[in-house]
């Protein structure tokens, strides 16, 4: 199992890299497409709480699943927006606001944190049940190509070197394996603490599909990326299907 997460942590961390990589080399990205990737990552993160981690929260602890789900929730948004002064998820396009070099490390401190908690995500995901965890990892993955994107845009609009671009990106990507290793922490306790690390896993999903993501795609000015939600939705349904019957 710890092979397994670690090689899932990989891709998730490779898939920041690569975004950050396009910005290094100066190639453009086209809005729409990381607009409908959000959008995608969006729907299939939150069908994924509301259908699978709650419920098997609950299953696994009761009533108190809820309280971590909120803690959870609390703790992401305290990291993004209450220590951090000024994060946005999506590719920053205010370049009036991401002048500042101050402004660009308060981005990356709070999409560190984000990183972070999608590696714990991943790993708590794992040591719960092996099925949820690659649909957790799904979730993650489709959202680390734009986020690496995003990163990348800030720093050069901020005015730092394309060094610093895969500086940046590099540190989010070893952030999310941060995360990861926490499974060393939760491997060897109850599974009760188990249940209550993915409680607060599911609160965490909730603010990144909720609160990170839908409001960037909500701001588009193309409609094609808000029904693309509820696409990301319909693959996580079909995902969900698919992994039963395999495991049958």
């Amino acid at each position: 199992m710890i092979v397994q997460t670690f090689l899932f942590g990989l891709a998730a961390a490779f898939a920041e890299i690569l975004g950050g990589s396009l910005i290094y080399f100066g190639k453009s990205w086209p809005r729409r497409a990381q607009e409908t990737l959000l959008a995608l990552g969006a729907g299939f993160i939150l069908a994924l709480v509301f259908l699978k981690l709650v419920p098997a929260s609950i299953q696994a602890i009761g009533d108190a699943a809820m309280l971590y789900c909120v803690l959870g929730f609390a703790t992401i948004h305290f990291f993004e927006h209450t220590i951090v002064g000024h994060f946005h998820f999506g590719e920053e396009t205010h370049s009036d606001v991401m002048v500042s070099k101050v402004a660009s490390v308060s981005a990356f401190s709070g999409m560190f944190v984000h990183a972070f908690f999608d590696g714990f995500t991943i790993s708590i995901g794992m040591q719960f049940d092996f099925g949820i965890g690659i649909l957790i990892f799904l979730a993650v993955l489709l959202h680390k190509f734009p986020e690496g994107l995003t990163i990348g845009s800030i720093v050069i609009a901020a005015g730092y070197s394309r060094k610093a671009v895969m500086m940046s990106t590099v540190g989010l990507a070893a952030a999310t394996m941060l995360g990861v290793c926490t499974l060393f922490v939760f491997q060897g306790i109850g599974v009760e603490a188990i249940g209550a690390g993915f409680a607060f896993s599911a609160g965490v999903d909730v603010y990144v599909g909720a609160s990170d993501l839908i409001p960037e795609i909500n701001k588009s000015k193309d409609r094609i990326p808000p029904l693309v939600v509820f696409a990301g939705m319909i693959l996580f349904y079909l995902s969900d299907r698919i992994l039963e019957s395999l495991v049958r």
